[in-house]
């Protein structure tokens, strides 16, 4: 089966590019698709992320495994499209560049037949050109129920019992 996936720069402009792609290549494919398509060497770390509906980040699926113990970390060129993305689970996040943090988010849009004669992956459209640099982040706390603990704590700081010059 062929997969048709819209990879969008999270950006506040529309960046995006159309790719399809068999649902059996690896990620590590997949990956090698994402950066020719946007223009990118390739030559970066990034790694792929599960996502819920809400696009919260879940398990990492990696190009290398940079852990020195070996860990259990997947690996893109281990996984294809097909074990971690369906109609059930059409999300994915994808992070290119750790240094530059190329954040895009990934989406299942269908799943066709093979074409006879078609290579793949094939772009199947572009949108937008992609900035010099990576869009700014804004990098916010999640909302907090206990929002008054830390002031509480610091109103009781002098009822504390421990000596602050201890060393």
């Amino acid at each position: 089966m062929i997969y048709k996936i819209r990879i969008i720069l999270d950006a506040e402009e529309d960046i995006f590019r159309d790719i399809e792609i068999e649902d059996q290549s690896n990620l590590e494919d997949f990956h090698n698709a994402i950066t020719q398509a946007f223009g990118f060497e390739g030559s970066e770390m990034a790694s792929f992320y599960t996502c819920d509906e809400e696009w919260n980040q879940d398990e990492e699926i990696a190009l290398f495994d940079m852990s020195e113990s070996g860990s259990d970390i997947r690996l893109m060129n281990e996984t294809t499209l097909a074990d971690i993305m369906n109609e059930k689970n059409p999300k994915l996040i994808y992070v290119y560049d750790f240094f530059s943090m190329w954040t895009f988010f990934v989406e299942l849009a269908d799943i066709v037949e093979k074409e006879d004669g078609r290579v793949y992956p094939n772009v199947l459209f572009t949108f937008g050109e992609l900035p010099d640099a990576p869009p700014e982040k804004q990098f916010e706390a999640e909302p907090n129920d206990d929002e008054g603990d830390y002031d509480d704590l610091l109103d009781s700081y002098d009822d504390m019992d421990f000596d602050e010059n201890w060393n």
